[in-house]
């Protein structure tokens, strides 16, 4: 007998909703988890996406009901003023996603990926961490008898086994010895006064025999690195997949709760090792320089528009399985009604993705990085018609097409950087993607 991914009364459930209502939204309770509905379901839309936060909280969506997209100097703006004319649902997550630039990817790997998007699944489950619900949303011409039927069909996902490369091959963009002189070049630009800070990224392209599957890597992931935002966005031929210790921003009525790291080093052999560098990092004046750069930038962005601010005199360690950061949590409540997205506007680019002085930080980053970062920098995440989100910073992640995988990862550059302490860091920022891709 052929296992299904839905219980048979669940299946029910959405059926005698159909026959009790004619409205545009199904909603249940249900059983089934958020990474297998997409492991499952996800080659049968041409968009899929999955979003798991440490909290337990976590966002799966399949298809499209309604999108939108907006680029330009005021894409938020124009994005929130989509999101308020189409008058979605109240409390139903829109997942969303942006680009680091504000003019959006350039690369032809990042088709599909426009510089800020917003979109209402057709199917979306929600897993609040006590319950789960999912809700099935109408297409314009299409009924959702059909949309069950195909649940209903639905198989269990197998086991997501060891990804396997073959034959594979690694290649850095650009070369190793290139982004040390970039970094010599951001050295020098602090030094003449220019720059405070500027964070400076690069690329890892793996090509491998076989094609990995990017909803497989996001189970994987997921349960390396349970402390860190899980994420999966598939359109077309791309997929972009990784596991973030970086919140941007998570709001909640007037709360409204960010957490930037900067600062890092790797961790230990053994525990007593692992001890040593964390207090090592904890009192080291060029990291904590750095982080106090990003916390103080924070600090006068948010200064307008929340109350009641509260920052940790200290930062703290948060250690993932490679590195460990400096991470400070930033608390507060919101002086007067604020939607997500212009919140979004203020933040980004934080200084640690991009630098500051912003706009002198920014300008150097167009001027001498050789990559797209494409969504990598950006943001990743939903929010809701009634002013809810959480948005996370896509890092320690790859864009996947085919048989070709591009891993990104940055470093912070100031004034007592050393360029070979900096390609380092983000060697220990790639390896967790890289791991997985070489089977090393």
């Amino acid at each position: 007998m052929t296992q299904v991914l839905f219980p048979p009364e669940e299946i029910e459930a959405l059926r005698s909703e159909v026959a009790a209502t004619d409205g545009d939204q199904l909603t249940i309770p249900t059983v089934v988890q958020t990474v297998d509905l997409v492991r499952s379901a996800a080659p049968l839309f041409r968009q899929a996406q999955l979003i798991c936060h440490p909290d337990g909280t976590a966002v799966a969506g399949l298809g499209a009901a309604w999108s939108a997209a907006a680029a330009g100097g005021d894409r938020f703006a124009g994005l929130q003023a989509k999101i308020d004319m189409a008058g979605l649902p109240a409390g139903v997550p829109i997942l969303s996603g942006f680009s680091f630039h504000p003019d959006g990817p350039r690369s032809e790997d990042w088709e599909g990926f426009p510089s800020a998007a917003a979109l209402l699944p057709q199917v979306t489950l929600v897993d609040t961490g006590n319950e789960r619900r999912l809700i099935l949303t109408r297409v314009p011409g299409l009924d959702h008898s059909d949309l069950i039927e195909l649940l209903s069909d639905l198989e269990p996902p197998r086991p997501a086994l060891p990804f396997d490369p073959g034959d594979h091959s690694v290649e850095s963009h650009p070369p190793t010895a290139d982004w040390r002189t970039e970094v010599e070049e951001a050295l020098g630009a602090i030094a003449q006064g220019d720059l405070t800070k500027v964070v400076l990224s690069r690329s890892v392209v793996v090509t491998t025999e076989l094609a990995p599957n990017p909803f497989d890597l996001v189970e994987h992931l997921r349960e390396t690195y349970p402390q860190c935002h899980g994420f999966v966005w598939q359109v077309g031929e791309s997929t972009l997949v990784g596991a973030s210790p970086e919140l941007l921003l998570a709001m909640s009525g007037q709360s409204v709760r960010v957490n930037p790291l900067a600062g890092s080093a790797r961790r230990g052999e053994g525990d007593a090792d692992d001890r040593a560098l964390g207090e090592a990092l904890m009192h080291s004046a060029k990291d904590r320089h750095e982080h106090d750069l990003v916390v103080q930038d924070i600090a006068a962005r948010l200064g307008p528009v929340v109350k009641e601010l509260h920052i940790p005199a200290q930062p703290s360690l948060r250690r993932m399985a490679t590195v460990q950061h400096l991470s400070t949590e930033i608390v507060g409540r919101t002086a007067h009604s604020i939607d997500p997205l212009d919140l979004v506007s203020i933040m980004h680019p934080t200084p640690a993705v991009g630098g500051t002085p912003r706009k002198a930080a920014l300008a150097f980053v167009d001027k001498i990085e050789g990559i797209d970062r494409g969504w990598y920098a950006g943001g990743i995440g939903w929010l809701t018609a009634d002013g809810d989100a959480t948005y996370a910073i896509p890092l320690r992640c790859a864009l996947i097409r085919g048989n070709t995988a591009t891993l990104y990862a940055g470093a912070g550059i100031v004034g007592e950087s050393r360029p070979e302490s900096e390609l380092d860091e983000t060697r220990l920022k790639f390896r967790p993607m890289l791991s997985i891709l070489t089977a090393t």
